[in-house]
C-alpha cells in the first residue's frame, strides 16, 4: 500500500468503529490538568537542567532543551507522591527553549511535554501526552527497582495495539506516560564531589596499557570480599576487595560495558529477562541508576566519581563503553522516551519514506551524527564524563556509524573532525569498534591518528592458530608483531591495534576452548541469536566433562591463549574473568542474563587449576611491565641493525632457520618469533636509549610433540626459559638454560618464552 493510500486507509478507520476505538484508548487515563508554576526567562546554555542562585539571591533551576521545529515546551516537575506541576518554558533562542524555575533545588525529580505536529508520514512524531527524558539530565530516577518492568501502552506515542499493525505508528496514542518513563533528576553541580583536587589521573601511555573489559555489576555481584549490600554497584567495584584482584592482576585500565542510563527492551521483560550489557542508552550524562548503592536521585552521581578517585588511586584508569550510534527508543514501532518526542526528524537518521528509520546499528535506529545538535550532545557528554566524573577514555560502539556523513562511513566525517581538534577529547584515549552493521560498515584500520581500534583480525588469527585452522601463517605473523599491515600510516603506531581473543561478545575464554557450538537457549530466542563464527575447539568433549585428559588440554589451551596474548605488540584486552576460568556454559550473546550465567564466580579461586591460571596471567602481565620489548611504541623494520645482521624481528622454522617467503604461504602449526631489545627505537624519559632483554617465543599448536633448534649467532649463544604454558606451575619453568643451536622438545600444543642470556 503506498504511504498516500495507507493514509487515506487511518483516516477513514478513525472515522468509523476503529476510529471509536482509537478515541476510546486516548481518552483512556488522560492526566488531569496539573498546577502551573512560573518561569522566569531563564538563559539558553548550558542546555539541561542546572541548579544555581541568581544574581539577586534566589535559588533554582535553569532549564534549557534544544526541540527543534517544536511548538511548544512544558516543564513537569515531580513530587515525592508523582503529581506533577507543569511550567511553560516561553523562552525560544536558536531552538532552544529555556526558562529559570525559583525554588527547585537539587533532587527534584523532572521531564518534558513537547508540542508539534503529529505526522509520521514525514517524520513529525510530536505528542504532548508522553513525558519526555531530558538528554541532558545529570541523572535519571528510574523507578522502584531501577526500572519501570514489562512497557505498559501509554509509553509508545503511538496505538501499539491499533488492529491494523502495519499502520499502527501512525496512530497517535494520547494517554499520559509520565507514570511508566524515567525522570530526570536536578543535580548539584558543585560541592565535594566535583573536586578532583586530590585525584591523579595515571595518564598510562597507550603502549604501556592492559585494557581489563569488566561489567560493574557481573564483576562485584558474587565477590565474597564486599559487603553484600555493595556488589553489584559503583560502590562495590571502588572496594579494596574488586580493587586488590586489579591491582595484584596488574591491568592498568577497566572498561566498563555502558553506565550511561539504559533502558530493558520489552521483548525481554516479557520473557522475564533483562538488558545486562546495557547497550541501549537513553540517557548520555546520567550513571545508570541500578548500580547505585547510595540512592537514584543524585546519589549516583557521587558515588561513580568516589568509584573513580578509588581506581586512580590505585594507579587503575577508567574508560567507558558508550553507546552514541542509537538509544532505547528503537524504530517507528518502539518506545517514546526522550529524543524520539523531542525532534524525531532532527535527532535520528530516517529513510527516504521519512515514516521509516535508517538502522546501521541492528537496533532499530541511528543518531542523525551530522546535525550540529545531535554532534553537540554527543560531545558535550564526553566532555562531561571527562571533566566533572573523571574517565580517561571511551570505547565507542559501533563507530563506523558515528562516521557516516551522509550514507557512507566517512571518515572526514564532522564526528571524527571534531574529536580531532577538541581539547579535551583529543587527550583522552578512544578506542573504536571499527565497524557496523550498514553497507561498507567494515573499517578496522581505517580510522584516523588519536585512535585505537579493536583488532578482530587479531582475535580470528590467534584462535585458529591454536585450533590449528590457519591456511598459512602470514596473518599470524602480522598479528603477533602489532598489525602492521592494517596501521602502519598516518604516523599510527603498534598501540593502534588493541589485541582480544575474547570479549563480553562471544565465549569466554574457557568456553572458546570447551564448546565448538553456541548454547544460547536460555536467551529464549531458540538458540538463533549469537555468532555462529565462533572458531572454537572443544579439545574432544562439547561442555563440561570429567575426562581428565580433555580437562587439562583445555587449561594448557587457556594458558597458550593468555600467553599469545600477553606476548604480542599492541594493547592487549582482556575480559573480565578469563583469568579465572570463568564460563557461561556455552552462551555466546549473554546480553540478557543478568544472572549466574553473565556474572563473575570468585569461587573458582579456591581451584588450585584456575588460581594457577590467575597467577600466570599476572606474571605475564609483569614481565610485559617490566620489558619494554614486549610493549613497543614503534612498528618493528626487520632489517639488520648491526654489523652482525641482528634483526629488531626475525621469525624462525622448527629447523632453527629464517622463514622463507615460501614458509610463509605454508601452513604451519610451529613459530619462533625473535624480539632484539637491542633495537628499541626511541629514548627513555631521561633522554637515553632504550635497552632490553632479546626474548624468542616459540608458538606450537600441533598435536603431538615437535622438534625445535634453538637458533645460534648472531641471535643467542645460551637461552632461559621464562615461561612454558606445558607445565600447570610455572614456578617450575625459570631457570632452565639451554644452549643455541640445541634440538628440544616442544609439547604438543604449548608456548615456550626464552630469554637471551647470553
Amino acid at each position: 500500500m503506498s504511504s498516500a493510500a495507507e493514509q487515506e486507509a487511518v483516516a477513514g478507520h478513525q472515522a468509523t468503529g476503529n476510529g471509536r476505538q482509537a478515541a476510546a484508548v486516548n481518552g483512556a487515563r488522560r492526566a488531569a490538568p496539573p498546577p502551573t508554576v512560573a518561569a522566569r526567562p531563564g538563559a539558553p546554555t548550558p542546555l539541561g537542567a542546572r541548579f544555581r542562585v541568581g544574581p539577586d539571591g534566589v535559588a533554582g533551576t535553569n532549564f534549557a532543551l534544544w526541540a527543534g521545529g517544536a511548538e511548544g515546551v512544558e516543564l513537569c516537575l515531580f513530587d515525592e507522591a508523582g503529581n506533577q506541576s507543569r511550567v511553560r518554558l516561553a523562552e525560544l533562542t536558536h531552538e532552544i527553549w529555556h526558562g529559570f524555575v525559583p525554588g527547585v533545588l537539587p533532587g527534584q525529580r523532572y521531564g518534558y511535554r513537547v508540542h508539534g505536529r503529529w505526522d509520521p508520514w514525514t517524520g513529525a512524531r510530536w505528542n504532548p501526552a508522553k513525558l519526555l527524558l531530558d538528554p541532558y539530565a545529570r541523572a535519571v530516577d528510574a523507578g522502584p527497582g531501577n526500572d519501570y518492568g514489562i512497557l505498559p501502552p501509554e509509553v509508545y506515542g503511538h496505538v501499539r495495539d491499533w488492529p491494523q499493525q502495519h499502520v499502527a505508528d501512525t496512530v497517535r496514542d494520547d494517554r499520559d506516560s509520565a507514570p511508566y518513563v524515567p525522570k530526570g533528576v536536578v543535580v548539584h553541580d558543585g560541592g565535594t564531589d566535583d573536586e578532583w583536587t586530590y585525584d591523579r589521573r595515571p595518564k598510562t601511555p597507550w603502549a604501556d596499557s592492559v585494557i581489563y573489559e569488566l561489567h560493574v555489576k557481573g564483576f562485584t555481584k558474587l565477590h565474597p570480599g564486599i559487603p553484600e549490600e555493595l556488589r553489584g554497584t559503583y560502590a562495590g567495584l571502588a572496594h579494596p576487595a574488586a580493587i586488590e584482584h586489579l591491582v595484584k592482576l596488574g591491568v592498568t585500565a577497566v572498561e566498563l560495558l555502558p553506565v550511561h542510563q539504559f533502558a530493558h527492551e520489552d521483548h525481554l521483560l516479557r520473557r522475564g529477562l533483562r538488558n545486562y550489557w546495557g547497550y541501549n542508552s537513553i540517557g548520555y550524562f546520567a550513571p545508570h541508576a541500578a548500580y547505585a548503592a547510595s540512592g537514584t536521585t543524585g546519589q549516583q552521581v557521587g558515588e561513580f566519581k568516589r568509584m573513580v578517585r578509588a581506581l586512580h588511586a590505585a594507579g587503575i584508569e577508567v574508560i567507558l563503553d558508550v553507546v552514541y550510534n542509537h538509544t532505547a527508543e528503537a524504530g517507528e514501532l518502539g518506545p517514546t522516551l526522550s529524543l524520539k518526542g523531542i525532534d524525531n526528524r532532527g535527532y535520528y537518521r530516517l529513510q527516504d519514506d521519512p515514516r521509516r528509520y535508517a538502522d546501521y546499528t541492528g537496533c532499530g535506529n541511528t543518531l542523525h551524527v551530522v546535525q550540529p545538535h545531535v554532534l553537540r550532545l554527543i560531545t558535550d557528554s564526553l566532555r562531561y564524563w571527562v571533566t566533572e566524573m573523571g574517565v580517561d577514555g571511551f570505547r565507542f560502539d559501533l563507530a563506523a556509524a558515528l562516521a557516516r556523513s551522509m550514507h557512507d562511513v566517512d571518515m572526514l566525517s564532522p564526528f571524527l573532525a571534531v574529536i580531532a581538534q577538541d581539547p579535551v577529547l583529543r587527550r583522552v584515549k578512544l578506542i573504536a569498534e571499527p565497524w557496523d552493521v550498514g553497507s561498507g560498515g567494515y573499517q578496522v584500520g581505517a580510522f584516523p591518528p588519536l585512535w585505537t581500534e579493536w583488532n578482530d583480525r587479531y582475535r580470528n588469527a590467534v584462535r585458529d592458530f591454536w585450533r590449528h585452522a590457519l591456511p598459512d601463517v602470514r596473518e599470524m605473523g602480522y598479528r603477533l608483531s602489532g598489525s602492521s599491515d592494517l596501521y602502519a600510516w598516518g604516523g599510527r603506531r603498534p598501540y593502534a591495534s588493541v589485541n582480544f581473543i575474547t570479549a563480553h561478545d562471544g565465549f569466554t575464554l574457557r568456553d572458546l576452548v570447551s564448546y565448538e557450538r553456541k548454547h544460547n537457549e536460555a536467551n529464549g530466542e531458540g538458540n538463533r541469536d549469537g555468532t555462529d563464527d565462533n572458531r572454537s575447539w572443544n579439545c574432544g568433549a562439547e561442555g563440561e566433562t570429567d575426562d581428565e585428559g580433555v580437562t587439562a588440554l583445555r587449561r594448557r589451551q587457556l594458558r597458550n591463549l593468555l600467553t599469545t596474548l600477553l606476548l604480542s605488540t599492541g594493547v592487549p584486552m582482556l575480559l573480565a574473568g578469563d583469568e579465572l576460568g570463568r564460563t557461561q556454559g556455552g552462551n555466546n550473546n549473554a546480553y540478557c542474563q543478568d544472572n549466574e550465567i553473565g556474572w563473575v564466580d570468585w569461587s573458582l579461586l579456591q581451584d588450585p587449576g584456575w588460581k594457577a591460571l590467575s597467577e600466570l596471567t599476572s606474571r605475564l602481565i609483569e614481565l610485559r611491565h617490566r620489558h619494554p620489548v614486549l610493549r613497543r611504541r614503534a612498528f618493528f623494520s626487520g632489517r639488520a641493525q648491526t654489523a652482525d645482521g641482528l634483526r629488531d624481528l626475525a621469525w624462525f622454522t622448527s629447523r632453527g632457520t629464517e622463514m622463507t617467503e615460501q614458509d610463509w604461504y605454508a601452513p604451519a602449526a610451529t613459530l619462533g618469533m625473535y624480539l632484539s631489545g637491542r633495537d628499541i627505537p626511541g629514548r627513555d624519559e631521561r633522554g637515553d636509549q632504550i635497552l632490553d632483554d632479546s626474548f624468542l617465543a616459540v608458538l606450537h599448536a600441533g598435536e603431538g610433540p615437535v622438534s625445535f633448534v634453538l637458533p645460534g649467532p648472531p641471535w643467542a649463544e645460551r637461552y632461559e626459559v621464562v615461561v612454558d604454558t606445558s607445565l600447570e606451575e610455572q614456578g617450575e619453568a625459570p631457570g632452565v638454560e639451554h644452549r643455541a643451536g640445541t634440538e628440544i622438545t616442544m609439547p604438543a600444543r604449548a608456548v615456550l618464552l626464552l630469554r637471551v642470556a647470553g
